[in-house]
């Protein structure tokens, strides 16, 4: 495309090409990634993006955006630019490294997604990684005396299981029968997709090695609890408070894991021959209370509704990350969604499968765009998380495969 001589600018559609993700393992010296780096996992990730389609040539990727909450030891060094590096990309390929907490991979998404739409870009590599054992949550942070001595925030803020109480005391409607019954049903959801053959296909295996131990080839998920009752979860204990509610049954583990996705122009995607298995429609951030962090997707999700001019009413698909269930419970009560919703978590979530902090939202992408290939009828999804500190995420997703898609698409560009 030869550049226009006029300064002004379209925005132009962006697409979700393909997305991968490692198995998560669970963190810590008995977890299957002990042992292994971190940035080797989002290095399987890019490299098997580029074996996946062929038909994009590395050098045609103008941007790798990767995003860690701890940026340090083989999270640090700009992760984005040594993991391109590491997977063999040409050094012409730019990269940057991206912290929002648990949303790390959601923003590397939208911001590279923003670059896309403003035509910096054609085609971007973004996703993100956490290492729980290599880099426990919160080590060796210094968090300013200000946060406690001027009562800038909660102190249980910076706790994320304190919140999820503090969201509980918020919303007594939400029972502890009510968080575990709805953990029990994430595990089973899981285990059912997990037999249908509907993880797998974006998983890359990954090999390890441990002293002792020899090679492994790890090809599934490590933290899920298939058979996991409502019985057995009201035995564990409540860590965060004494006769609390959250546990370590109805709340997302501390996991190893790493995601990459690759974003496209509409244009691009078309010249380039790649598959399109979604369209952004909008996206917002908002903040919240950093003491109930749990709620943030609530207003996320009405301000990307109203950008994208839709209704909850519109949106047939949500893939919301489980940090607490509590958290998922508030969201639905607050649109009035029933916990047992057929659109929500078709395939479990992170509960059952794990929540390694600034990978997850693209595993949630993953998910939702399979979801989409399977059910043409549905024409919206939402891909939403909360963020510590008090924040929420969501991205407004449309579906290829409905009737209306091409349609809408080319009313888009004419607007």
């Amino acid at each position: 495309m030869s550049p226009s001589h006029s300064a002004r600018r379209t925005v132009r559609d962006v697409v979700f090409v393909d997305g991968v993700r490692t198995p998560f393992g669970k963190a810590g010296e008995k977890g299957i990634y002990a042992g292994t780096r971190a940035d080797d996992l989002v290095v399987k990730c890019i490299r098997e993006l580029m074996r996946r389609n062929p038909s994009l040539p590395a050098e045609r990727i103008d941007e790798v955006a990767i995003a860690a909450t701890t940026q340090t030891g083989d999270q640090g060094l700009t992760i984005g630019r040594t993991a391109a590096l590491l997977a063999g990309l040409p050094r012409s390929v730019p990269g940057f490294a991206i912290d929002r907490m648990c949303a790390g991979a959601m923003t590397a998404v939208t911001t590279t997604a923003s670059g896309i739409g403003f035509g910096a870009y054609d085609v971007v590599i973004a996703g993100g990684v956490e290492h729980m054992g290599n880099h426990p949550m919160g080590a060796g942070a210094d968090p300013n005396p200000r946060f406690m001595s001027e009562r800038l925030v909660d102190p249980a803020a910076l706790n994320m299981g304190n919140t999820a109480e503090n969201l509980h005391d918020r919303f007594p409607a939400i029972t502890k029968a009510r968080t575990d019954a709805y953990a029990a049903s994430s595990q089973a959801k899981l285990a059912t997709a997990y037999s249908n053959g509907q993880i797998q296909p974006d998983l890359v295996p990954v090999a390890t090695m441990k002293p002792g131990q020899g090679w492994a080839l790890n090809t599934t998920d490590e933290p899920p609890r298939p058979g996991t009752t409502v019985e057995d979860l009201a035995e564990l204990r409540t860590p965060f408070r004494a006769h609390g509610r959250v546990t370590a049954g109805n709340a997302a583990g501390l996991n190893d894991g790493a995601t990459a996705a690759v974003l496209a122009s509409a244009d691009a995607a078309e010249e380039l021959g790649l598959p399109v298995k979604m369209r952004l429609v909008s996206y917002a951030f908002a903040g919240v209370e950093p003491e109930v962090m749990g709620i943030g997707p609530v207003p996320a999700t009405e301000k990307a509704l109203k950008n994208a001019g839709l209704g909850i009413e519109d949106i047939g698909l949500f893939e919301i990350n489980e940090a607490f269930a509590v958290q998922v419970l508030s969201f639905l009560d607050h649109f009035g969604i029933a916990d047992d919703d057929p659109r929500v978590n078709r395939y479990g979530g992170a509960i059952a499968v794990g929540h390694p902090l600034a990978s997850s939202g693209v595993r949630l992408m993953n998910q939702l765009a399979r979801q989409f290939e399977e059910d043409p009828t549905v024409h919206y999804g939402i891909t939403t998380m909360c963020i510590g500190l008090g924040m929420g995420a969501t991205v407004i997703w449309e579906n290829p495969h409905h009737a209306a898609y091409e349609s809408s698409t080319t009313e888009g560009a004419a607007a």
